[in-house]
Parts: structure tokens; C-alpha cells; sequence
């Protein structure tokens, strides 16, 4: 008796040109389609069964009512910010955003007639007060990249909404997915996800989702499909792959993660410690009421052999001893296996920008902390700083 193939996880399915049976299969798909079912598809681009269940694991952790692909985590944030601007609006982006985002801004958007202003990011309700009758979108970022500021998402959120402005709010959720941080319970309209980073696990993917609330999410669909903003199966099988490990693998690296903090503290080369566990991380408070726990990612500054702030030649020196340890690679991005380290600022010029906070960058180290084990970690830190 035949039986049928079964296997945990769905094929692969490589497909630019989809097949109809009839015209009349056809019209109704492009009917469908008018009508906001984005479920069936027209092209490769729309979608395939490897993508579909890859939406439906975004979709489990994140929420919103739809979600769509971008072949980067960069891609994500620049469909989401092309969904909500226009020419001549006014969009506020904190401070601490990932630094090729502002250069998106900077550049790209500006050449289309978007106004950026940039905000201290630990603004809270506040925000109200720089709000434009122009402001068509707030991004937000927590916590933010290198210096990690957590911000009050809910107060944001409810501030605005509370005024009635329409600014769509928009965050960057590189941080807090999956599972830490779901913005679209806290009042945010769109989420950009890198699926890059713990989604992948593996440092051996590219691939952005954007997810949108009810409100947003034709606006959303439609500027991806305009775009032809999307991904491939073997990409979303990846990423699908690494969701069923992304629990686990992540309760490993927040425990890496707080050991070398932990231990980080009490050396004499190490000033303060931008862990969100600590108290003194900027926005602590807010993380410990609304994050369900932490990841391997933080930052810390490096202090001289006297106890002066590091010099940029001085945070060179560390990172190269570190790296050559073997423990440590050197590069960007995070959320794989791999422990990394990367300084806030390079010997010929800046590495991330700060426009509004007047916080030294020199000497910030930012370190993710991977599988390894940890003793070989500390053994590595060890070596540098001494």
C-alpha cells in the first residue's frame, strides 16, 4: 500500500513564473488580489509555499495581520519607510538608530523631499512636542544600536495616538525579535524584523520581514509588491529552519551573555557596561517591565591603563588582540553562533553617528556573545585587556 511523503518542514520552492489552469483562474487571482486576499499568487515575487510558511512562524511571534520580505534587514527598513513617506513630510528617527538607516535617510530620502529630524531617543511621551503637521511617520529603535537606550514604546505610542496625530509608528525591531519584544501589542503600527540575525542563526543569511498592523498593511503590501521587494525559497527555508531552534538558542545567549557582562563590570580596563540587565543602561526600567529577557548583545567602554576613556588607537589595539585570540570575530552584524566585536568608532573616521547626544563614542566597544563556550570568552577578554 502506498503512503504518502510527509516531512517536518515544507519544500523548497524555487519559482519565478506561477502556472493558471484557465483565464478564468487567472482574473480571479487578479481579482482576489484587488480585494486585499494576498494569498493567492500571481508570481514568484508574490510568494510561494516556502514563504507562506515562513509568514506564518513571523506572524505566530510577532503578530499583525500581514507580513512581507526584503532580501535584507536594511531592505525591511527601507520598505517600511517608503510605505508611510512622501514628499515634503517630516519624519522623526531617534538617535540611536542603526547607522545605515540614517544614511537612508540622509541620502535617499532627503533626495525625495523627506525631512528627517533626529530625537534623543529616551524622549518618551514627550515626543508629542516635536510632532509637525507634516510628520507622517515616528521610527523608533529599541534598543538602539551600540548604545542601546530602551525606549518607552507604550508611552510613544499612546502620546500620539492620544493627540489623534496620524503619524504612522514604525520601530526597528532587530533587538527584540523573536519573542523579547512584541511592538504591535505596545501600539506600533509597522515592525522590521532582520531575520538576519537570531531568526538565521547561522551568519549565513540575508533576509528582512516587515509586519503590519490591520491599519497599515495594504499601504505595506503594496509598496513590496511595487517594489518587487521579496525573497527566495532557499532563504525562507533558512529562516524557517532557524526558527525552530531560535528559543532555545537565544535563553543561551542571554546567559552567555550576563556571565561576560557580569564579569566585564568588575575589571579595572572597563568603564560602564551598556547591558539592558544593568541598571545603568539608559531605559532599563521600561526594559525590565516590557521585554520578556535579553540576548547576547551589548556594548561597554574601554578605559586606558589609567583610567582615562580609551583612545580610538587604544580600542584598536584591544580588538586586534582580541581577534587574533581566535575567540572573537571581527565583523557586523550579530545574532549568529559567533562571538563578535566591533568598536563604536574607527581609527580614520566614525564608524556609527550621533547627532543629538552629546555621549563620547571613542571609546565604546559593542560585543555579541555567541555558543561558544563561555570560559574560552573570558579567557579571550582576559588577553586583550591585561
Amino acid at each position: 500500500m502506498a503512503h504518502p511523503f510527509r516531512a517536518p518542514n515544507t519544500p523548497v520552492f524555487r519559482a519565478s513564473t506561477v502556472l493558471f489552469d484557465s483565464i478564468a483562474h487567472l482574473d480571479a487571482i487578479h481579482r482576489a488580489n484587488r480585494e486585499g486576499d494576498h494569498g493567492p499568487k500571481m508570481y514568484g515575487t508574490f510568494g510561494t509555499p516556502t514563504t507562506d510558511a515562513l509568514s506564518a512562524a513571523v506572524l505566530a511571534a510577532e503578530g499583525g495581520t500581514g507580513v512581507v520580505f526584503a532580501p535584507s534587514g536594511l531592505g525591511a527598513v527601507a520598505v517600511a519607510l517608503l510605505t508611510v513617506v512622501r514628499s515634503g513630510a517630516h519624519l522623526l528617527v531617534p538617535d540611536n538608530v542603526y547607522g545605515p538607516t540614517r544614511e537612508l535617510c540622509d541620502k535617499t530620502l532627503r533626495r525625495l523631499g523627506v525631512e528627517t529630524e533626529y530625537y534623543d531617543p529616551m524622549v518618551g511621551a514627550g515626543i508629542v512636542h516635536l510632532l509637525k503637521d507634516s510628520t507622517c511617520a515616528v521610527l523608533l529603535e529599541s534598543p538602539g544600536s551600540f548604545t542601546f537606550e530602551v525606549q518607552d514604546v507604550p508611552a510613544i505610542s499612546r502620546s500620539i495616538r492620544a493627540m489623534g496625530h496620524p503619524a504612522t509608528i514604525v520601530i526597528d525591531n532587530a533587538w527584540g525579535s523573536p519573542g523579547l519584544f512584541r511592538p504591535l501589542d505596545h501600539g506600533v503600527d509597522i515592525s522590521v524584523i532582520p531575520l538576519t540575525k537570531y531568526w538565521g542563526g547561522h551568519a549565513d543569511l540575508l533576509l528582512g520581514a516587515v509586519v503590519a498592523n490591520a491599519t497599515s498593511w495594504n499601504a505595506l503590501h503594496q509598496t513590496a509588491v511595487a517594489l518587487g521587494s521579496c525573497t527566495n525559497g532557499d532563504e525562507a527555508y533558512l529562516a524557517t529552519r532557524g526558527a525552530r531552534s531560535v528559543e532555545i538558542r537565544l535563553r543561551e545567549h542571554e546567559r552567555s551573555g550576563l556571565a561576560v557582562a557580569t564579569w566585564l563590570r568588575e575589571h579595572h580596563r572597563v568603564g560602564e557596561v551598556l547591558h539592558v540587565a544593568f541598571p545603568e543602561c539608559p531605559g532599563h526600567e521600561v526594559w525590565r517591565r516590557d521585554f520578556a529577557g535579553s540576548n547576547g548583545l551589548f556594548a561597554f567602554r574601554l578605559l586606558a591603563p589609567t583610567g582615562a576613556a580609551a583612545t580610538t588607537s587604544e580600542v584598536a589595539l584591544f580588538v586586534d588582540r582580541l581577534v587574533q585570540t581566535g575567540a572573537f570575530g571581527l565583523g557586523y552584524s550579530w545574532g549568529g553562533f559567533e562571538s563578535l566585536v566591533m568598536p563604536a568608532v574607527l581609527p580614520g573616521g566614525a564608524n556609527i553617528t550621533r547627532t543629538v547626544s552629546t555621549k563620547p563614542l571613542e571609546n565604546l566597544v559593542r560585543l555579541h556573545i555567541g555558543l561558544e563556550p563561555v570560559e574560552r570568552l573570558l579567557a579571550a577578554l582576559k588577553h586583550a585587556l591585561d
